[in-house]
């Protein structure tokens, strides 16, 4: 089993069985997953998902899927629920069951309680013809022929079948509600995710120092200037509008053109008609801007007023690159 080549064959064969299974799923979908979504886009409650077993570890990814798209959800595990934590159903909300058998213990005692609550009940489940099938409003069909297991007894396939499901309910609920990247930003302020959703510029060069200098400012001082601000440039202003920018490059390349650079202003090296950003675009916006131009610097504006400067480092640093 040591083998390389054996591990890939079984590794191959694994995905092959499951990618099949879940391709039939599109054949198994009816008019109950139109009727389960429409019952979770109009309830004025909650989704409450619940199994047992690797079923209950799918359901709470699934809860998390939903919550982070707008579909405010909550995960009750089956067995818990029968011994005490039925009290997290309300009474507007809807219910989802997730077994693969359909026929566990802990899913027969539940679902009653659901049922005498009055609530919607969804069954998820690869058996129509089971109890909770059978005792749902909806059913959804995530039958599968057999698992990856070589034994067909670990959940693998049947696993996988229950998630792509649950992936299209919250795609479809997604879409339903016209959901945007700004709502997904609203669940998702931290992290490089959430950061590419609503950092924009000025929230990064209000925390960078402000490189400035004028036309007729010393060489020297340029140079002082780039130092001691740490962004490897420097705005060039006259009347206090930008009219060029001077990078580290700029003085690298007036070191090999002059021998003399006493005599030198910011005018006489600095870049003319330096690429600008506002101060309101998407840090990531900002990012494909400087890749578009291959630049690592950006003079960022507001209403045409020099704010400061955006360095590629600190799109780096903050992850959004």
């Amino acid at each position: 089993m040591s083998n390389s080549k054996t591990i890939i064959d079984i590794a191959k064969r694994t995905i092959s069985n499951e990618a099949d299974a879940i391709k039939n799923l599109s054949n198994l979908l009816d008019s109950n997953f139109t009727d389960a979504v429409n019952a979770i886009y109009n309830s004025k409650g909650r989704l409450i998902i619940s199994g047992i077993g690797k079923s209950a570890i799918i359901a709470q990814k699934i809860v998390a899927t939903l919550n982070s798209t707008g579909t405010p959800s909550i995960f009750m595990h089956a067995a818990d629920a029968i011994h005490g934590d039925l009290g997290t159903v309300l009474k507007d909300d809807v219910v989802i069951c997730i077994s693969k058998s359909g026929n566990t213990p802990e899913i027969k005692v539940l679902v009653p309680l659901i049922k005498r609550g009055g609530n919607v009940l969804i069954g998820m489940t690869g058996n129509t013809e089971s109890f909770l099938a059978q005792q749902s409003n909806h059913v959804l069909n995530t039958y599968v022929e057999k698992e990856a297991c070589p034994n067909n007894l670990a959940p693998t396939t049947s696993t996988t079948a229950q998630l792509v499901i649950g992936d299209a309910i919250a795609v479809s609920l997604l879409e339903l509600k016209r959901f945007t990247s700004k709502d997904f930003a609203k669940y998702h302020p931290g992290g490089a995710l959430g950061k590419k959703l609503y950092l924009r510029v000025n929230d990064i060069v209000n925390n960078n120092q402000k490189p400035e200098v004028t036309t007729n400012t010393p060489v020297k001082q340029v140079i002082v200037e780039i130092s001691e601000k740490m962004l490897g440039a420097t705005a060039v202003l006259e009347n206090n509008k930008v009219v060029g920018i001077i990078t580290d490059g700029d003085i690298r390349r007036m070191l090999n053109t002059y021998d003399n650079i006493g005599s030198l202003t910011a005018k006489d090296i600095m870049s003319n008609n330096p690429k600008t950003v506002n101060t309101d675009v998407l840090a990531v916006d900002a990012l494909e801007l400087m890749q578009q131009q291959g630049i690592s610097q950006l003079v960022a504006i507001e209403n045409l007023k020099y704010v400061g400067l955006l360095h590629l480092h600190n799109l780096v640093n903050e992850g959004i690159l």
